[in-house]
């Protein structure tokens, strides 16, 4: 075999750890964004409607990521199974007659620094 094609090979191996740590770290910058959207979605409802839907702040979960066809993703919201998880929709969105509190939103734009920060570092740390 020649050095040429050991070389390659070498390169072949080297990229595909990379590609497996770069998976992994993403997994784990996005997750870490999921938990702290998911603790201010909570923190909001608390406030917004903790009076009138005392136990639809706990209802607000995340899913651990999963990687489809679209690449790594992550699902945050209230669980419709749990205790006025199914308020979440009138909560968030609001209804004719009511506005909506928005806390999800809320939330989610007060991570999207904090993500978009931790995305940059990571990769400048894969480059």
């Amino acid at each position: 075999m020649s050095a040429d094609i050991r070389e390659l090979e070498a390169l072949v191996a080297d990229l595909a750890r990379a590609s497996a740590e770069t998976d992994r770290q993403a997994r784990q910058v996005l997750a870490k964004g999921a938990l702290n959207v998911k603790r201010d979605w909570q923190t909001n409802a608390r406030a917004s409607s903790g009076r009138y839907a005392p136990h639809y702040p706990r209802s607000i979960s995340y899913d651990p990521p999963s990687t489809g066809p679209a690449g790594i993703s992550v699902v945050i919201g209230p669980d419709k199974g749990a205790a006025q998880g199914a308020l979440g929709n009138i909560l968030e969105y609001g209804t004719s007659t009511q506005a909506g509190h928005n806390d999800g939103g809320r939330a989610l734009a007060a991570e999207e620094p904090r993500f978009f920060a931790a995305v940059e570092a990571l990769a400048r740390d894969l480059l």
